[in-house]
């Protein structure tokens, strides 16, 4: 529809005289024209007609212009169908009555031409306007329904993914409170086979699913890495890499990661960017965990920190997180309810105040009253408690812990026509990150194997000397005769076996590297080193880096022991 687009008009006036130039003016300028004799008529011809717009007189037999108009309007709905009164009335009180009927102009009589055709053309611009408004409206109707289709999709997925936590436990209260289907703040809790809970508390840029769009990968990290058993700084890498891939500037999740240890009675905590949780003392003291780090997904893996703060807690101590929802709610007014009246509820509760968590949601939603919220809420509360008292997930996590072992072992086998073009520490490594608790050790990793491989190729298979590493003038003849005996090599092996076993606090793993050679003689002692030398020292450094180094074969196998715990 345009603003020249020919109308169907209906001209409604029981002076023939009258009805007949108006007819023929609407006619001249290209519209139709239907007609009526008084108001009842009108009704009728516009209920069956449905014209575009109505020339209506005033005072009229069986029923008046004024009554007639308030019935084709209602019978118009939501269609904009402009109403221009015909009166010879001039008084004010009549006029106004024509609008107030649900006329939207009046034209005098004797009518003008000029006025007529102008009136004419204002209301149809006025019509494809209308036309256009309720279009877009029920564009953005059908486009919103398909959204929240999506965020209940996504939402689906979610929970989906994050079904098998742990946020049922007895110790732990949670509450969420969005402003969409789908929200910026994800609470996710698992335990760890170790019988530790993690639960991470996080919240995205902005609201909605634009700032969910990074809850799913979150959420499948967390327990994907959580029910392995992995350490909490690599959990927390993981999904600061995975986040900063995928998510586009400007979008970040500031979280706050724990995991409550409940044999030995302690928390650690990372926090990036959520406002500081609080450690509530059975004895009543309050204590604040402040934010140290910058947001997930915000830093690169070579930039992000993942050190934590440890806490001792006691039975019944509780951990408080909550998003900055909970700190920037507001009320009719305008003011936030902020850190103070955060901290009051806190000094106003008793010692072992078990209704601490419902006082301060109580006191929030009481702050803000009925009107909306502007942000996201999320509170948790987190206490330390025996693990037989919490539920049967923490229980059958504490009883796997205490009675069983992982225990695997790995034996790879190197032979001669692999030496010069193969490289073993790439694969090797990869499949040792994957052991939970050993990913934030594999750059001490990689160097124990390195090291233990080059000896084994370098001096087992090679035959090569050491001692001409003692000068710079030898470095250069000890890496051309490696070239020249590595391009010549026909036979050799070189084993390499791996043994891991987890225990209670992390895990021990023990890598022998054996070669076919003669060993290097004197054994051990060839890994005393002198500051002012420059050969011997990698296996100095690997005796520095593991538990223990055997020598066996005069040197052609070599035994390393690396322990970790989970915690470090």
């Amino acid at each position: 529809m345009t603003a020249d687009t020919p109308l169907t008009i209906l001209v409604a006036d029981d002076a023939e005289p009258d009805r007949r130039i108006l007819e023929a003016i609407v006619v001249r300028d290209g519209h139709r024209v239907v007609s009526a004799r008084d108001g009842r008529e009108a009704v009728a011809v516009f209920e069956r007609e449905r014209p575009d717009l109505v020339l209506l007189d005033a005072l009229m037999p069986n029923l008046d212009g004024f009554a007639a108009a308030q019935q084709i309007k209602a019978l118009a709905g939501e269609a904009l169908v402009p109403i221009i009164f015909l009166t010879s009335l001039t008084d004010t009180e009549s006029l106004v009555q024509c609008l107030e009927a649900g006329g939207d102009d009046f034209l005098s009589k004797p009518y003008n031409h000029i006025i007529i055709q102008a009136k004419i053309r204002a209301f149809n611009r006025m019509r494809a306007m209308h036309a256009t408004i309720l279009d877009q409206r029920d564009q953005i109707s059908r486009h919103h329904e398909h959204l929240l289709q999506e965020q209940t999709v996504a939402k689906q997925v979610f929970d989906n993914i994050a079904h098998s936590g742990c946020l049922d436990a007895n110790n732990v209260k949670y509450y969420l409170s969005s402003l969409a289907v789908f929200n910026g703040d994800i609470l996710v809790a698992a335990m760890r086979p170790s019988g530790s809970m993690m639960v991470l508390l996080g919240d995205f840029t902005g609201h909605g699913l634009p700032a969910a769009v990074g809850a799913i990968p979150l959420a499948s990290t967390f327990y994907g890495m959580v029910g392995k058993g992995f350490a909490m700084t690599d959990i927390l890498r993981e999904i600061n890499e995975k986040l900063k891939s995928i998510l586009p500037v400007g979008i970040f999740c500031c979280a706050t990661m724990a995991e409550v240890n409940f044999r030995q009675q302690r928390v650690r905590v990372w926090n990036g960017g959520l406002p500081p949780g609080y450690f509530r003392r059975a004895g009543g003291a309050t204590e604040p965990i402040t934010s140290t780090h910058l947001p997930l997904g915000v830093l690169d893996s070579a930039a992000f920190k993942g050190d934590l703060q440890t806490y001792p807690l006691a039975w019944g101590d509780r951990l408080y997180l909550w998003s900055d929802g909970i700190h920037e709610a507001r009320n009719a007014q305008g003011e936030m309810f902020g850190e103070d009246r955060l901290q009051a509820v806190f000094d106003e509760s008793s010692d072992n105040d078990e209704t601490l968590f419902d006082r301060l949601l109580q006191r929030v939603c009481d702050f803000v009253g009925s009107r909306d919220h502007h942000d996201d809420l999320s509170l948790v509360e987190v206490r330390m408690d025996r693990p037989e008292n919490i539920n049967a997930v923490a229980a059958e996590a504490e009883r796997r812990n205490r009675s069983t072992l992982s225990e695997w072992t790995m034996n790879f086998d190197i032979l001669a026509s692999s030496f010069r073009q193969f490289d073993p520490m790439p694969l090797l490594l990869n499949i040792l990150v994957e052991v939970p608790g050993l990913r934030q050790h594999s750059g001490t990793l990689y160097t124990i194997l390195s090291e233990l491989y080059s000896n084994a190729l370098e001096h087992g298979i090679l035959g090569l000397d050491s001692s001409l590493k003692e000068t710079v003038e030898g470095f250069g003849q000890y890496y051309e005769q490696r070239r020249v005996r590595l391009a010549a090599v026909n036979d050799g092996l070189i084993q390499i076996h791996l043994w891991h076993c987890t225990t209670e606090d992390g895990g021990i793993l023990r890598i022998s590297v054996e070669d076919s050679g003669e060993g290097f003689r004197g054994g051990a002692s060839q890994t005393e080193t002198v500051p002012s030398r420059y050969s011997g020292r990698g296996l100095a450094l690997v005796e520095k880096l593991c538990d223990s180094v055997q020598y066996l074969g005069e040197g052609s196998r070599i035994e390393a022991t690396f322990s970790w715990r989970t915690d470090d």
